[in-house]
């Protein structure tokens, strides 16, 4: 992977009934660095960025621009907070002019950019523009970049109306970023000054050198890290990256953990809604990454969540904290400018995670209860302190929690669990179990708990599945005993948990949980190649996990032979880390084995360390591996795993260039 190739909304909330306890972190006075002071981007910078979904293709035109601004008026989006429509490269021709200016490609352009920027802003919308602090862009085909051209190039922008520059990293001949990001900065104010066009300046150095340490005095965002890729490896990487760095934003300066994937097709919903929820706990910049003529009602509702945009766009301007992480359940928590808290309950894993935090642990204060609004179901309720959910995997719960002296009108909130096998072969009998548990102060009364699945299923309880009330803090737990036809093919199927509950003044509520369980095949007897079998799962950071070739980073196929020392593999898996390949081995194989190491065709590039699992112990391990080192044998004991995970790092520096394989990877069962 090549680095770099590239109006507020508020939820009115009851008043608090005491101050809040100070969050913990740097206050947005006090971190470092000074802010430009100019007024802009008080709030995350929000608006669209074409890259993510058309890259160079020549899709990325005038007509394109235009239509994402019909869009934005016509679906609400501007209504929603969205301002920004932004060209990212290629929208220049590969020559300056004879006097040094940048030229708009006529033919993706024919009226010029300045002829856009009024249609855009006659819309009541903003544009942006990009370059590269570099002498070319970061496309191959050689766009001139802004190095030596800075007061001539931002000149032009203020006069063509632009409102916003991205300024990547690409092409910069060594020269010191701190200088190279100060002189565009200069060049920016210098323009405002003559055209009075401020302009919005985000800087795109991919978190090389710590830019959250200086950047603050220099521009309005930064990179942390390098570019995205729809997927959830990517885009899991990239949050942990930028959620350590809490304390250097705020109003005017903000972590830029690069661009929204929502609809662009490479994830679940249920992935996007984490997505969407990380960056905006974050107080993340939240540019929409996917062509909206061609997006879904799904993607829309995603992106124009206004309760989940408030939690982005809060004017205090925190950037969540984490309070806990610990196996892949995280509790990230974020001050709020009306004394409320957002709590993001994530959960990393493959499974279904009971994750928990209190009311006084997220920063409110001790009352008797507390109002928690679900900013996904737009639901009301109240809690005695805990604050807590079974999230499905790769999910995320997102609550707004307050001190709410009107707690008792809300019914109680409550947890639906799931315990159980995720895995089942076809016509095996598997054992489940769900709990309904009561969070609030107030009891829920006449509960009813149903477990519902597939067509075919055959599902049964074999315990009570009833209450005439809970009390707070009680649970009722129901077994289940749930078979898969025999003919059922191998693959995920959903399972529905529901409850039906009521309020002690007789309102409805109601709970629902959505879990996965695959259906499984165990490896044939004998050796396999892990080529030749059936994964549970494939998580990669750039690009589909391959069968046989490397990873191409893009579409599927587009990889090369796995090649290691000079040496090509007939058979094996082509990664980008960080990935993870799960398997289904049933407790039945006995040995894994495989030749693995960076793919030579990222020459001296990319540094990856691999790992074995079984079940939940790492059986095998390689060091840090680099194109010096040759293949490396890994040889693990898997006996009586039902799983096993083959894991790829970044080895503990950033994923450029990180092509893994596992070269003639096979299992003996």
């Amino acid at each position: 992977m090549s680095a770099g190739l590239l109006a507020t909304v508020g939820l009115a909330l009851p008043a608090v009934a005491q101050p809040a306890h100070p969050a913990e972190g740097t206050s947005p006075a006090s971190a470092p660095g000074a802010a430009p002071g100019d007024g802009l981007a008080l709030t995350p910078p929000m608006g669209f960025n074409n890259w993510n979904s058309t890259h160079c293709r020549a899709e990325f035109n005038e007509a394109m621009v235009k239509g994402i601004a019909d869009i934005f008026v016509a679906k609400g989006l501007k209504d929603a907070g969205y301002q920004y429509v932004n060209l990212d490269d290629c929208w220049a021709l590969p020559q300056r002019d004879a006097n040094g200016k940048l030229v708009p490609d006529p033919v993706r352009f024919p009226n010029g950019i300045k002829a856009v920027a009024d249609y855009v802003h006659a819309k009541g919308l903003k544009i942006g523009i990009y370059t590269s602090a570099g002498t070319k862009t970061c496309n191959s085909a050689g766009f001139p970049g802004g190095l030596g051209h800075e007061k001539s190039d931002a000149q032009q922008f203020a006069d063509w109306g632009i409102d916003y520059l991205k300024y990547d990293n690409c092409n910069n001949q060594g020269v010191d970023a701190k200088q190279r990001y100060r002189t565009m900065r200069d060049a920016l104010k210098a323009a405002t000054e003559t055209t009075g066009r401020p302009i919005v300046y985000s800087i795109c150095e991919w978190g090389q050198n710590k830019p959250w340490e200086w950047a603050g005095e220099v521009g309005h965002l930064w990179r942390t890290t390098g570019d995205i890729s729809d997927s959830w490896g990517s885009m899991l990487s990239i949050a942990k990256q930028n959620l350590p760095l809490a304390k250097y934003a705020g109003p005017g300066h903000w972590n830029d953990p690069d661009m929204l994937e929502v609809g662009n097709g490479g994830m679940t919903a249920t992935e996007y809604r984490s997505h969407f929820s990380l960056w905006s706990i974050m107080a993340a910049p939240l540019l929409i990454g996917t062509d909206l003529r061609k997006a879904n009602a799904e993607t829309y509702e995603i992106l124009g969540n206004h309760e989940v945009i408030a939690i982005d766009q809060d004017p205090l301007g925190k950037q969540g904290t984490v309070v806990s992480s610990e196996g892949g359940r995280w509790v990230i928590a974020k001050e709020m400018a009306d004394g409320s808290r957002a709590i993001a309950l994530f959960n990393e894993t493959d499974r279904p995670q009971h994750i928990a935090t209190t009311a006084t642990g997220v920063g409110l204060p001790r009352a008797t209860a507390y109002r928690l609004r679900d900013l996904w179901s737009h639901k009301d309720y109240n809690t005695a302190g805990a604050i807590s959910a079974t999230v499905p995997a790769h999910g995320t719960v997102l609550y707004r929690a307050s001190a709410d002296t009107r707690w008792a009108s809300y019914p109680p909130a409550a947890e639906l669990g799931l315990d159980g096998t995720a895995l089942t072969e076809a016509g095996a009998a598997a054992k489940i179990d769900t709990t309904l548990t009561d969070l609030g102060r107030t009891p829920a009364q006449q509960v009813s708990v149903r477990l519902t699945g597939p067509d075919g299923w055959q599902i049964k309880a074999t315990s009570p599945t009833r209450s005439a009330s809970l009390p707070s803090g009680s649970k009722l737990a129901t077994r289940w005993q749930v078979t898969a036809p025999a003919g059922a093919a191998p693959g995920a199927y959903d399972l529905t948990v529901s409850a039906d509950y009521r309020s002690p003044g007789g309102d409805k509520a109601a709970a629902r949980l959505v879990s996965a369980v695959h259906v499984v095949v165990a490896p044939p007897s004998g050796s396999s190649y892990a080529s030749d079998l059936p994964w549970l799962s494939a998580l990669n950071g750039w690009g589909p996990v391959e069968k046989n070739t490397s990873v191409g980073e893009n579409e599927a196929g587009d990889g090369h032979p796995l090649t290691l020392g000079g040496t090509s593999y007939d058979k094996g898996l082509g990664v980008h880390a960080p990935s993870e390949v799960t398997y289904y081995t049933g407790g039945r194989c006995s040995r894994f084995t495989a030749q693995v190491g960076v793919d030579d065709e990222e020459g001296t590039a990319g540094t990856v360390g691999f790992e074995v699992w079984a079940d939940d112990t790492k059986v095998a391990s390689s060091k840090t591996l680099t194109n010096a080192d040759p293949a490396t044998a890994l040889d693990a004991a898997i006996g009586g795993a039902k799983t096993v995970r083959l894991v790829v790092t970044d080895g503990g520096d950033d994923v450029t260039s990180d092509h893994g394989d596992w070269a003639d990877a096979a299992f003996t069962c």
